[in-house]
């Protein structure tokens, strides 16, 4: 019976220790997302038209904050053209802040991790294909 207790002892010290550092690594991950998330707060991108007359800005989810209009975009007497300006300069910003946002996301996050690869490919089967690699394994 020595032996087999002490195996079990062994076993139990070999968890106890991964557990240890799995709760380790949940805890700074933890911890960064609070620091990740009050920088997502913060986030903005600002974006120009070619000529200046258009400034945009745009928050970590693409969504406008502001658009400015010099005051010479009113001396062009065509509202098409300054439609697609403006529409375009908002596209811009909204663009590279989805971009910047998932440069900052994927710092905080495992490399390699399914949650980076959804947030660059927009792909839901890169959140899941862990978990369906393990539910594999299992059958």
């Amino acid at each position: 019976m020595a032996l087999a207790e002490s195996v079990d002892r062994d076993a139990n010290r070999a968890l106890r220790a991964r557990f240890d550092e799995v709760y380790g690594d949940y805890q700074r991950l933890r911890s960064g997302l609070d620091e990740l998330q009050g920088r997502l707060a913060e986030l903005r991108v600002t974006e120009r038209s070619e000529d200046g007359q258009v400034t945009a800005t745009a928050g970590a989810r693409g969504e406008v904050i502001s658009v400015e209009l010099h005051p010479s975009v009113f001396q062009e007497r065509d509202a098409k053209a300054l439609s697609r300006k403006v529409t375009a300069t908002i596209h811009r910003a909204g663009a590279a802040a989805v971009a910047a946002t998932q440069e900052l996301v994927a710092g905080y996050l495992p490399a390699g991790s399914g949650a980076t690869d959804f947030l660059r490919t927009g792909d839901f089967g890169s959140l899941l294909g862990r978990a369906d690699a393990v539910l594999r394994r299992s059958e």
